[in-house]
């Protein structure tokens, strides 16, 4: 043979193909499986429980079992795949996965999609390489040790000739199995896709408008649904005029929704749906019913009332749940005691495109299109409420134009499947903005108040710490009053800092409204209290804040959160794999200190606020510079940031989930969820506020730390910082210390 690339003709001629097979590369749970799967009459077919198909035309297709909601999941894996087969970027085809078990966990969220996966994702492409590298090598007769992938080609390393995947698909299908210990991932140093900024996959179908939301499902014979849900949690129906509503031109049906029981868990919310033949029309019917609903306890609920509730609880002390010397004995004996109490209200995730779910449901099967998170979950939540078999439930996954834990709810799936079961035709049943607003499950509102004192140098000798705020539990278990272990773990549990004197304690909250997942969840609010608390403690102290700050954290060390009593699950990654290491939380604040010129700010008349956290096992540090007006109208000319993730697969990617993680702590910052006899008072962006460009940053500068430690989450660590270190900026600038959130617009001097 010559050495130039052979053709596919003469490598079968050489090897006695078996005929039209394609590699096929299974990942179950736990294992890897690859299978030869007969492809001949339909060469391109990529079964459910395929993550890599190398297809007889050489196309390697790569299924990806997350969901995309801008994050650039697809993107990632297909990076990670793609470098272990050294396969030809151009001859990539990514396809979404539908809700099966056998991709094991799919619930994008918890910034898991990398950490979780790569190192699967990483052995199957390397398994499927040296399969293709065997099938090579048999028909040259020589050994896989000689050959290597090569842009898409097997390449031997003596005589230079190569073969294109394709034409040894067939033979490399026959090929027994290697197993998964006897496969060795390519080095970090022959990296060429991971660790680099590789543009978006999907970009260009996004900016063409070629691509699928869940807003943009069309079915033919399709019906569209709006639903009139309770304005208070449990609350029912007692009366419903229709008469108008069934006058609107293309309404079909008015149905009333089944009353929610408790706990919520996923369950619809109840209410009155009307279907339509088109959006305009089903959205004109629910606003022309007249519904008269029912009173509960729930609708005693007031915001101020369940503030002074929260604020009083945290004020009260409560089970301790980390305990490192006597801090009460400590503050109890000290002349000067420093205490601040911190409230964050609720939050709507708020993403740009609201819920959405079409169903089309025939008989014991139904097929789902969702802009889901959880693909699975949506899966069994459908089967169960329409009582068919799991496996009769196909959920098909659109792209999600943002979701920050809304998502990860199927309540709008098991909406539109029970819709479609009773009217036997498809439905799409569409969440307007003011459903989302008025009617999610809420980021938990929250109050904080923390005690310390001082020697004579400053230094803090005792802290003591309460939080307390209604618990996500609450969306699943009736009675619920207090956090779980899952949520103090986020951020407040593993409190970095070395005070020999430190007592952290739980108080007790009731829920009103259902309680769910947001971006980086509890850590936002405990974020913002630890680090606008150290910041007082520096002031305090006549110290420079990140001085103070690195004199909190102490020495770089592993901290052992069981020596003190902590239940702590570490995001539930083995805390051997990634322990909390102070090191580089520190190292995050050098460098993101050098990167804003921290040193030198006053000099230069500029004023900066500080915060690091650790975070889904990354480790964040953010400055944001501000100015503000003689009238208190404040800007953000600057924010800086630094992580530590550990291995990264995009760069760029990385940067672009800081910036926007950044944004969205500011719109934790502005918003405000709050109730008036149980019905929630916002309804849409007017009132329920985001960030908006006055606001905004106007640069965002990421520095990313170059590390070999194991991959860690990206997509949520950037936001909890963000909000301390703005609120700390404000006090540089002002004075004013913001103790209570969301902020106003205006800052008094």
């Amino acid at each position: 043979m010559s050495q130039d690339t052979l053709s596919r003709r003469s490598f079968l001629k050489a090897t006695a193909s078996t005929g039209g097979l394609s590699l096929a590369v299974t990942l179950l749970p736990g294992k890897h499986v690859f299978a030869a799967q007969d492809n001949s009459s339909t060469p391109e077919t990529l079964t459910p429980s395929v993550f890599i198909d190398v297809a007889v035309d050489g196309t390697v297709n790569i299924t990806c079992h997350r969901s995309e909601m801008g994050q650039q999941v697809r993107t990632a894996i297909a990076q990670i795949i793609a470098d272990e087969l050294d396969a030809d970027w151009q001859r990539i085809n990514v396809i979404q996965a539908t809700g099966d078990k056998k991709y094991g966990d799919q619930n994008t969220d918890g910034s898991r999609s990398i950490r979780r996966n790569i190192d699967r994702l990483q052995i199957a492409g390397a398994t499927a390489a040296l399969m293709l590298r065997q099938a090579a090598a048999k028909g040259w007769g020589i050994s896989a040790d000689d050959c290597v992938c090569d842009q898409h080609t097997v390449r031997d390393q003596n005589s230079g000739k190569k073969i294109d995947f394709a034409a040894i698909v067939p033979v490399a299908a026959t090929l027994p199995v290697p197993e998964p210990e006897t496969v060795t991932p390519k080095a970090r140093s022959a990296w060429k896709f991971v660790g680099k900024g590789v543009a978006s996959i999907d970009l260009p179908a996004v900016v063409k408008g070629a691509t699928v939301y869940g807003q943009d499902v069309q079915l033919d014979n399709m019906l569209v649904a709006v639903i009139v849900r309770p304005p208070v949690l449990y609350t029912t129906p007692v009366s419903v005029d229709d008469s108008k509503a069934k006058q609107v031109p293309g309404v079909k049906h008015i149905i009333t929704m089944p009353a929610l029981t408790e706990p919520p868990l996923f369950k619809p919310l109840g209410g009155v749906a009307v279907l339509a033949t088109h959006t305009w029309a089903a959205m004109q019917g629910a606003k022309a019913l007249v519904i008269e609903w029912s009173k509960n306890e729930h609708s005693q609920y007031q915001f101020e009332t369940e503030k002074a509730a929260l604020i009083a609880s945290a004020q009260a002390g409560g089970e301790i749940i980390r305990k490192k010397g006597d801090a009460p004995a400590t503050i109890a004996a000290a002349d000067d005691i420093i205490e601040a109490t911190y409230f964050a209200p609720l939050l709507a995730q708020a993403p740009m495109e609201p819920p959405a779910a079409t169903a089309n449901v025939v008989g014991d099967k139904a097929e789902i299109w969702a802009c889901t998170q959880h693909p699975q979950s949506a899966r069994s939540n459908v089967a169960g409420i329409l009582g068919i078999p799991e496996e009769n439930v196909t959920v098909n996954v659109t792209l999600l134009g943002g979701g920050f834990g809304r998502k990860s709810k199927p309540d709008y799936s098991n909406e539109a499947a029970l819709l479609s079961q009773q009217v036997n035709q498809p439905v799409k049943l569409i969440w307007r903005r003011e459903d989302d607003i008025q009617h999610g499950y809420y980021h938990s509102v929250s109050a904080q108040h923390i005690k310390a004192v001082q020697d004579s140098s400053g230094k803090t000798l005792a802290w003591q710490h309460c939080t307390a705020f209604p618990s996500i539990s609450s969306t699943f278990a009736k009675g619920v009053t207090t956090p779980s272990a899952g949520e103090l773990r986020l951020g407040f549990t593993d409190n970095p800092f070395a005070i020999e004197n430190m007592q952290l304690e739980k108080g007790e909250a009731v829920s009103h409204v259902r309680i769910g997942w947001l971006r980086s969840v509890c850590n936002i609010f405990h974020a913002f209290a630890i680090h606008s608390f150290a910041d007082e403690l520096a002031a305090k102290a006549q110290q420079d804040s990140k001085a103070y700050l690195l004199s909190l954290i102490g020495p770089g060390r592993i901290i052992d959160l069981a020596s003190e009593g902590a239940e702590y699950d570490n995001y539930g990654d083995p805390i051997e794999k990634f322990p909390v290491d102070t090191s580089r939380l520190i190292n995050v604040i050098e460098r993101v200190c050098k990167l804003a010129n921290w040193d030198e700010r006053k000099k230069q008349k500029r004023f900066l606020g500080l915060a690091a956290h650790r975070s889904f096992l990354s480790y964040v540090a953010t400055i944001v510079e501000v100015e503000v007006d003689d009238d208190g109208s404040w800007r953000i000319p600057a924010t800086y940031i630094s992580i530590d993730a550990g291995t990264i697969v995009n760069t760029e990617h990385v940067k672009a989930q800081c910036e926007g993680g950044a944004i969205y702590g500011l719109s934790c910052a502005l918003g405000q969820i709050s109730a008036q006899d149980g019905a929630i008072t916002q309804s849409n962006f007017h009132n329920y506020q985001v960030a908006r460009i006055q606001h905004a940053p106007q640069d965002i500068t990421v520095d990313i730390v170059d590390s070999e430690a194991p991959a860690a989450g990206v997509g949520e660590p950037p936001t909890p910082p963000f909000i301390p270190a703005l609120t700390n900026a404000i006090f540089a600038a002002t004075g004013v210390r913001i103790r209570t959130l969301p902020l106003p617009s205006q800052i008094k001097r």
